[in-house]
């Protein structure tokens, strides 16, 4: 079993060697994006889930599917701390400037340039991390109003008459999406319906957290008519066994079946942990086939790595009050828990805890499915809390 040749690739964003359980979202996105190049309606999508189900692997698996079907893409994470104009910026140019490659849009793409600059100059008062190259003059009144919402439906409908000029369409792929600002989500999700009021080929193929579904429709009342919401979850017993059992029979490897049916207990069919696991498996085996005995060992070492990477990075960025709250959650279970029964668990008032389970929602550890509910969205992570606070001494800290 030669470590040189081990396939699983653990790690944020890694592509697997297998991308199991994931054609038929692959499928609802290309049509999707086929139907808006020719000028029919179809939604923008927001991929949503947990940390770990490989959203970002799937995000990236779909824009090369669409840049294979001859579309240009735009590709970007959103960063806690960054403005959405400076994120945009650039990508947009980088789109506009393929486009004005293409005779039949090359006009129109120059003053989609046009539009650009007077976009990055009348908004840089507002957004100083805008950082973008300016290859043409602005032209006086388009997209340089200083208003976000105006001017981003400017210059994305200027990006659009180019892309339907080209015979193409532009899309957007967006990570992470749940750290955007909510006026600037707002003045996103209005450019995009002006897009689809006009038919003009501009979507948006968005990833990020569950709560993204809410702050949405915070964002805009009718975000819920311009977006689907298609739920990227954990895999479902046979696709984890083909992401586990594939990549290895490809070098000549075979899993025992409990050895199988073991790992997709241990990590409940979440895909990366299913890559953990396959790793250590496969590096502690002296030979195929992969073991039961092998995957004992292997959880051990796996749950230690996860604990030192996946696990406490998130950890690390709690304070030790939201620290507290979410060993109080890991009390309860799996989840998800009222917020009054978190309360009682560490004797406090619900109200005097609201700003703490607000932060942490800010911070992407947890979110609410319902009213009053609380979630985490790292899966597992009750596990690692008891793990990592162990016993009753976290109960009596100080906040």
């Amino acid at each position: 079993m030669d470590p040189v040749r081990n396939p699983y690739a653990p790690g944020a964003g890694s592509p697997p060697p297998e991308l199991a359980g994931r054609d038929e979202l692959r499928r609802i996105v290309r049509i999707a994006l086929q139907r808006i190049r020719i000028g029919n309606p179809a939604k923008s999508v927001l991929l949503v889930g947990l940390r770990g189900v490989g959203k970002t692997v799937l995000l990236e698996r779909m824009r090369i599917d669409t840049e294979a079907d001859g579309m240009q893409t735009v590709r970007m994470e959103a960063p806690e701390g960054r403005s959405l104009p400076a994120l945009l910026a650039p990508q947009l140019r980088v789109a506009l400037l393929r486009l004005s490659r293409v005779e039949a849009a090359k006009d129109v793409a120059k003053r989609g340039l046009s539009a650009l600059a007077g976009f990055a100059k009348a908004l840089r008062i507002t957004y100083h991390d805008i950082e973008v190259g300016i290859d043409y003059e602005p032209e006086p009144g388009l997209a340089d109003n200083g208003d976000l919402e105006t001017d981003l439906a400017t210059l994305l409908e200027q990006v659009g008459i180019a892309a339907k000029e080209a015979g193409t369409a532009v899309v957007m792929f967006i990570d992470e999406l749940q750290y955007i600002n909510e006026a600037q989500f707002a003045a996103l999700i209005s450019a995009l319906h002006r897009c689809a009021q006009l038919r003009l080929p501009v979507m948006l193929v968005g990833a990020g957290l569950p709560q993204l579904r809410e702050r949405a429709g915070s964002a805009k009342s009718y975000a819920e008519r311009l977006f689907d919401y298609p739920e990227v979850g954990p895999l479902a017993s046979a696709d984890a066994r083909k992401a586990l059992e594939a990549p290895a029979e490809a070098l000549g490897v075979k899993f025992d079946d409990d050895a199988v049916k073991a790992i997709i207990a241990h990590t409940r069919g979440y895909p990366y942990f299913l890559q953990e696991w396959g790793k250590h498996a496969w590096d502690l085996a002296d030979a195929s086939p992969i073991t039961l005995s092998n995957v004992e060992r292997a959880s051990t070492v796996a749950i230690a790595a996860l604990d030192e990477s996946f696990f406490r990075v998130r950890f690390d960025r709690m304070t030790p009050l939201e620290r507290r709250y979410l060993r109080a959650m890991a009390e309860l279970g799996p989840g998800p828990h009222r917020s009054g029964d978190i309360a009682a668990v560490l004797g406090r008032e619900v109200s005097a805890l609201a700003p703490t389970r607000g932060k942490i929602i800010n911070k992407g550890m947890v979110w609410s499915p319902s009213h009053g509910d609380t979630a985490f969205t790292v899966p597992l992570f009750d596990e690692f809390m008891k793990r990592i606070m162990p016993g009753d001494s976290w109960r009596n800290e100080s906040a």
